[in-house]
């Protein structure tokens, strides 16, 4: 078994959909990235990779023009794929979303499910929490959004060891 720690994020800007954990969530403000730019895939993402010891998102999903606009779960789902044939599997993902707005507590369900159906994995194996920055910094001034993540993978079967 292996651990990786995962972090993302983008500052809110209009005229983008703010997507979260592969959610469009109803609000004002989006957040800005070349892909779809939700922080709580990234940073998923970012702790798969690292604890397959694969990398991080940049390395294999680069600001070209073949992944500007992509949504994060068709990354996520390319992950999953990528961690198979190096012959892991996840076992669970944990992630919390940082926002002063909005509220994110009506649609962490929905997001835990479509993690979890992009990894193959049970809802309970997908934790998503979400908390604020209590007013401090540029997070609490409501100028962008981030995500911590933490993933457990391990082997499956024998392959790679």
């Amino acid at each position: 078994m292996r651990v990786g720690i995962g972090y993302d994020v983008h500052p809110l800007v209009r005229g983008r959909k703010l997507v979260l954990g592969g959610i469009e969530i109803p609000f004002d403000n989006g957040l800005d990235g070349h892909s779809d730019a939700d922080v709580l895939v990234h940073a998923i993402i970012d702790a798969l990779l690292g604890a397959a010891g694969l990398g991080d998102i940049g390395s294999h999903f680069p600001p070209e023009a073949r992944y500007k606009d992509i949504s994060s779960i068709n990354l996520l789902h390319q992950v999953r794929t990528l961690l198979r044939a190096n012959g892991w599997q996840v076992n669970n993902v944990d992630a919390t979303v940082v926002a002063e707005q909005p509220r994110l507590s009506p649609f962490i369900a929905q997001m835990q499910r479509r993690i979890s159906e992009t990894l193959g994995i049970s809802p309970e194996q997908v934790g998503v929490k979400s908390t604020t920055s209590k007013g401090l910094g540029f997070l609490g001034k409501g100028e962008g959004i981030a995500a911590h993540a933490v993933a457990l993978v391990e082997r499956s079967g024998s392959e790679g060891i």
